[in-house]
């Protein structure tokens, strides 16, 4: 994407193989559209990473998503994990998180093709039902009552802090760069 400002903690920058298995596993994607007045708005979805791009779904009703992205098809979408968190120094306000985010910087789309729909809802269900409860697979009586969206990403970057082995964390060491911290 043209224009945009370098990554500023290029220490923490994933590779492009952990930006994409982040993207296959992540539970929840931030999708930010702006509205046609310039109102910023931003909408949680459960989604699936296929062929390439974000498949988002929400109802066929237009509502305020819907405005947004007929108004102007740029879109931000964060999928982040959080892990656990660690102490790096002595004092209480010295921790961190270990975690991992993605952004993609894109362009959304409203899929109408009802076997991509359809594909979209058999990956849905794998991803987030995953058990046989011996109902019918892929039969969805209301495929018409909801909106597929797809994310072409112009760019896509991931950060992540690890977290660090016990001999890295306080008070094994004092990362804290503080007065008379021991290194």
């Amino acid at each position: 994407m043209s224009g945009a400002p370098p990554v500023r903690r290029s220490d923490k920058l994933m590779t492009d193989q952990a930006v994409q298995q982040l993207l296959v596993r992540g539970y929840c994607a931030r999708v930010a559209t702006v509205g046609a007045d310039g109102a910023p708005y931003c909408t949680p979805f459960l989604y699936v990473w296929m062929d390439g791009e974000l498949y988002i779904h929400g109802s066929a009703a237009r509502g305020h998503f819907r405005a947004n992205i007929d108004a102007e098809a740029r879109v931000c979408v964060v999928v982040d994990e959080a892990g656990e968190v660690f102490d790096y120094g002595r004092f209480e306000c010295d921790v961190a998180l270990a975690h991992a985010s993605v952004v993609v910087h894109g362009r959304i789309r409203v899929i109408e093709e009802r076997s991509v729909k359809q594909r979209f809802c058999d990956r849905l269900m794998a991803k987030y039902h995953g058990r046989d409860v011996g109902r019918p697979k892929s039969f969805y009586p209301r495929l018409d009552m909801i909106s597929v969206y797809a994310v072409l990403a112009d760019r896509a970057t991931g950060k992540e802090t690890p977290l660090p082995a016990p001999a890295d964390q306080w008070p094994a060491k004092d990362k804290s760069k503080t007065p008379n911290a021991v290194v």
